[in-house]
């Protein structure tokens, strides 16, 4: 299984692909789309839209694992990112991808085993998991990064359960 990890924002949306293989993960690709400061917030969401159509387009990953938003210094800034967000779903449902979404103390408890894991012990543990030589920079990637291995831990148990259950 493919799966594209996202770590949404609009000055930057963090993205990482990796592969499921059995049980052993390995890193595909990861990096940040940017946007530059000062441009109007609907030209940021057409190149951030545009920049994930494209790595969907470059990896088909199977999956798309994002980030929720949980908290925000000011209303404005959650409504922005918000605005990323959205752009990157309409990307994924656009391409036909299942949408799994976690909040970031999930992904902090899947990845590092604690809900309020600091950034550098996820940077760690996403180095580790994906034996990577040096954590992943910026913070915006491991994020994402951390988002699918979070997914990755998550799925098969959740489709598992989903078959039982006859969903």
């Amino acid at each position: 299984m493919r799966i594209l990890g996202i770590d949404p924002g609009y000055g930057r949306t963090g993205f990482g692909v990796v592969d499921l293989i059995g049980n052993r993960l390995k890193p595909v690709e990861y990096g940040c789309v940017e946007t530059k400061p000062n441009t109007p917030i609907p030209d940021r969401l057409v190149e951030i839209y545009g920049a994930i159509r494209e790595i969907i387009s470059r990896h088909q990953p199977d999956q798309l694992a994002i980030e929720q938003i949980f908290f925000a210094k000011s209303v404005t800034t959650a409504l922005d990112v918000a605005q990323a967000r959205g752009v990157v779903l309409l990307a994924a449902r656009e391409a036909g991808l299942a949408v799994a979404e976690y909040t970031p103390m999930q992904v902090k408890q899947s990845v590092v085993g604690y809900g309020k894991a600091e950034k550098k012990q996820i940077q760690e543990m996403v180095r580790m998991l994906l034996g990577l030589a040096k954590p992943p920079k910026p913070d915006d990637a491991a994020d994402a990064l951390a988002v699918a291995i979070t997914h990755a831990h998550t799925a098969p148990l959740k489709s598992i359960v989903e078959r039982k259950m006859g969903h």
